[in-house]
């Protein structure tokens, strides 16, 4: 009776000269091509009985055979963290992710994360790569709010990445910005990398940027600040608050990319009374929401689209604007 986890397959003219860790995931549903990077390394997985490197092109009719190990438990604790969710079921779970929740854990932030508060809400989950944890496809920074979506199985990571990979999920974000739009709508292409000077930074001005790509549309006018829409078409680090702030129309209360001096610069040129222009000054995040997520269902292939309401904090902001008019 073979081992729990154990498989064997012979490969086929499809296979024919590919990479071994390539084939791997192809032929096992619920195994990434880095997961079987890593136990081929380790002599888990053998072509003829023999230990390969992932690299190693296979020939027709070899056969691989190995075991894929129950996913070990993570050191990372679960905490009855709140969570606000928007959908669930075996495969994915959708939150709307709350300002001031750090993702996933790092140095500085191994508690109180969304992942601790996932493995709480969650204690059944399936493996992702070689652990039993929730599968962070995509992130959003600590203060920005909003819908994200976490795999449960490996076979969901898989599909969703490839989802992401392929610019097939469309991500909507709202966000406060200073100054007027010189039009409706358009489409902001400028690379995004990491400040030649500061590291803690993204900007347009990288030696090393990566094609990005934002699209934007006038939401609503707000004597002097502009409440935009925008659909990122590629996903990096930073990208809306960069891109906004290279349009000379940053967030409001973005720390990294709106100084205090722009701010009061750009509120000194509207009609707003000296109150709600400290609120706006003294705002405590950047107000970005990532209010919109359509993707297909890992499983069902089913197109899905969920929203995130707009947190207190930027729906009072917003409101207060709204009745200055």
């Amino acid at each position: 009776m073979p081992a729990k986890g154990a498989f064997s397959f012979l490969t086929t003219t499809k296979d024919d000269g590919q990479r071994l860790d390539t084939v791997v995931s192809r032929h096992l549903v619920d195994c990434s091509r880095s997961m079987a990077a890593t136990l081929i390394r380790k002599g888990a997985i053998r072509v003829q009985a023999l230990q390969r490197k992932p690299g190693y092109k296979v020939s027709v009719g070899e056969r691989i055979a190995g075991q894929i190990p129950p996913p070990a438990t993570v050191a990372l604790q679960p905490e009855p963290i709140p969570l606000r969710i928007l959908y669930e079921d075996e495969s994915l779970i959708v939150v709307n992710k709350q300002a001031g929740l750090v993702v996933h854990p790092a140095p500085g932030h191994y508690s109180g994360t969304l992942v601790n508060g996932l493995l709480y809400h969650c204690p059944n989950l399936d493996g992702i790569g070689l652990e039993r944890r929730p599968g962070i496809v995509h992130r959003l920074d600590k203060d920005t709010s909003g819908a994200l979506v976490v795999a449960k199985n490996q076979a969901a990571m898989n599909h969703l990445a490839d989802q992401f990979k392929g610019r097939q999920v469309k991500k909507t974000y709202l966000a406060l910005v200073y100054g007027e739009m010189p039009s409706a709508s358009g489409i902001i292409n400028l690379p995004v990398g990491r400040h030649p000077v500061n590291r803690k930074k993204m900007s347009v001005h990288s030696r090393r940027g990566r094609k990005a790509e934002t699209r934007w549309q006038v939401r609503q006018h707000l004597d002097g600040l502009t409440l935009l829409e925008l659909e990122l078409k590629t996903g990096r680090t930073h990208q809306i608050r960069v891109h906004c702030a290279a349009m000379q129309r940053p967030i409001v209360g973005d720390p990294t990319y709106c100084t205090k001096k722009t701010a009061r610069q750009h509120l000194a040129h509207t009609h707003l009374d000296d109150a709600l222009k400290l609120k706006l000054e003294q705002a405590e995040r950047q107000m970005l929401h990532a209010w919109r997520i359509g993707f297909a269902h890992p499983q069902t292939g089913a197109p899905l689209s969920f929203e995130a309401p707009l947190p207190e904090d930027m729906d009072l902001l917003l409101a207060a604007l709204e009745q200055s008019l």
